[in-house]
C-alpha cells in the first residue's frame, strides 16, 4: 500500500483485490448471491482484477443466468473510439482513494463504476454519500424521492444523502451508465479565495434539479480519467487530481443555475455575534474529539453558558449541542467509509468513550449501527420498492 500526496490531494493506491461495495456488488474473484437479509438489486456483479462484468439477474441464492444474446467477453472488448481504452478499465480508479480540498469542504471519492446496456435494475435504496451517474448510451428510469424522470444518454442525474432512488433500465434501448459517488464535508473556515466555490457547492447542497444535460463534456472528462488510469503515464496521478477535481465541479454547475452565480460577490460584511459565532465553531471543529461542556465554550468567548447558547443559537439556527452531535457523526461518517479503523477506536475518536451509547447514537442520526454501514459502505436498501 503506497501513499502518495499530490498538492491539495491525497491518493493512496490500494491493493486492487481490496473490497468495496456499490449495490451489493461483489469485488473480488468470486461469484456469490447478495445477502438474503438486504433487499438489494436483483443481479450479480463480478470483478476480476478490475473488471466488473454484469452476469445477469438471479434470485438470492440461486446462480446467475447470462441473458439470451449477452457473450460476457463482449464487456471487456468495448473501446473508446478515441483512446483506444477498454470502458470497464474505468473501474481502475478504485484502485486510488482520492481526498482533496473543494474550497471549504472536504470531498472524499468513495467509489467508480460503470453499468453495459443491458437490461438492469437497483431496487430503491439510500445512500449516505452523493451518487452521481451519467448516461453514456441508452434509455431509462431514474426514480428519485418518489417522482419518475425519463433519462437518456447525454443526462446526468443526481442523488443526494438520505434520497431514495433507483435506477430502471429500458428493455428496448437499455442503459449504459458511469457512476461515482463521493462525500462532502465542511471543514475549513471561510475565506474570500474560497467564495466561488463554496458559492456553487453550497447552491449544488440546496439544489432541488436531479437531471441535467447541462455538461455536454462530461463524457469526455470521464474518457480521460479511464484513459489515464488505464495508461498510467508519468504524471498520471496528477492529472486524475485535476480531472476528479474538474468532475466534481462540473457536477455542480449541471444541476445549478450558473449565470446567477458568476457575478463576483464581495465577501459579506461580519456583525460581531457572527464573529463570536465562528470563534465558537472554530473551538468545536478542533476539540470535537474530546469531552467538551457549554462551559469550556462559552469560556473561548468569554461570555456565560446561557449568553453563549442563545448567541450560537441564533446565528447558525441550531444549539450547541445538536450542532456538536452532528459534527461527530459526520466526522464517524468518514473514518467508517475511509478505512478499518475499529468502531471503538472511531467512537473515542468522535468524543464518544462509551461505546454502546455511540452505536446507539449513530443508530439513531443515520439508521445503521456503524458495523452495518461500514458493510455496506454507506448504502441503505428499503424493503417498499
Amino acid at each position: 500500500m503506497e501513499i502518495r500526496k499530490l498538492g491539495h490531494a491525497s491518493l493512496l493506491v490500494k491493493d486492487v483485490d481490496r473490497s468495496r461495495h456499490f449495490y451489493g456488488q461483489v469485488l473480488g474473484m468470486q461469484e456469490v448471491p447478495h445477502p438474503s437479509n438486504m433487499n438489494v438489486p436483483d443481479a450479480w456483479l463480478r470483478k476480476e482484477s478490475a473488471e466488473i462484468h454484469l452476469i445477469g439477474e438471479a434470485e438470492p441464492g440461486r446462480a446467475a443466468q447470462v441473458q439470451p444474446g449477452y457473450r460476457q467477453e463482449e464487456t471487456c472488448a468495448k473501446m473508446d473510439p478515441i483512446s483506444g481504452v477498454a470502458r470497464h478499465q474505468f473501474t481502475d480508479l478504485n484502485q486510488l482513494a482520492v481526498c482533496f480540498q473543494l474550497g471549504t469542504f472536504t470531498c472524499g471519492v468513495q467509489n467508480w463504476g460503470f453499468f453495459e446496456p443491458h437490461w438492469w435494475r437497483n431496487h430503491l435504496h439510500v445512500h449516505s454519500f452523493f451518487e452521481i451517474c451519467y448516461a453514456y448510451t441508452g434509455r431509462g428510469t431514474f426514480r428519485i424521492q418518489g417522482q419518475d424522470y425519463q433519462v437518456q444518454a447525454g443526462e446526468v442525474f443526481v442523488a443526494k444523502p438520505g434520497e431514495r432512488h433507483e435506477i430502471i433500465s429500458s428493455q428496448d434501448d437499455p442503459l449504459g451508465i458511469y457512476y461515482w459517488s463521493y462525500t462532502l464535508f465542511p471543514s475549513a473556515k471561510s475565506s474570500d479565495e474560497f467564495v466561488s466555490i463554496d458559492t456553487i457547492t453550497k447552491a449544488f447542497l440546496t439544489s432541488q434539479q436531479a437531471v441535467s444535460t447541462r455538461m455536454p463534456t462530461m463524457l469526455q472528462t470521464l474518457e480521460l480519467l479511464t484513459e489515464e488510469v488505464a495508461r498510467k503515464e508519468p504524471g498520471y496521478l496528477q492529472a486524475i487530481e485535476g480531472l476528479v477535481f474538474k468532475l466534481i465541479l462540473d457536477t455542480a454547475r449541471a444541476v445549478i443555475d450558473v449565470p446567477l452565480l458568476s457575478v463576483p460577490l464581495d465577501p459579506p460584511a461580519k456583525c460581531p455575534e457572527e464573529i463570536v459565532v465562528q470563534v465558537m465553531l472554530r473551538y468545536l471543529r478542533d476539540n470535537y474529539s474530546r469531552q467538551l461542556s457549554i462551559g469550556d465554550l462559552a469560556a473561548q468567548v468569554n461570555l456565560s453558558e446561557r449568553h453563549a447558547g442563545r448567541l450560537f443559537q441564533n446565528v447558525t439556527g441550531t444549539s450547541i449541542k445538536e450542532y456538536l452531535t452532528s459534527l461527530r457523526i459526520e466526522k464517524a461518517i468518514q473514518l467508517l467509509l475511509d478505512g478499518r479503523t475499529p468502531i471503538k477506536e472511531i467512537a473515542l475518536a468522535t468524543g464518544y468513550p462509551d461505546v454502546r451509547y455511540f452505536t446507539t447514537l449513530f443508530r439513531q442520526r443515520v439508521g445503521l449501527p456503524p458495523a452495518s454501514f461500514r458493510r455496506n459502505g454507506g448504502t441503505r436498501f428499503l424493503s417498499d420498492h
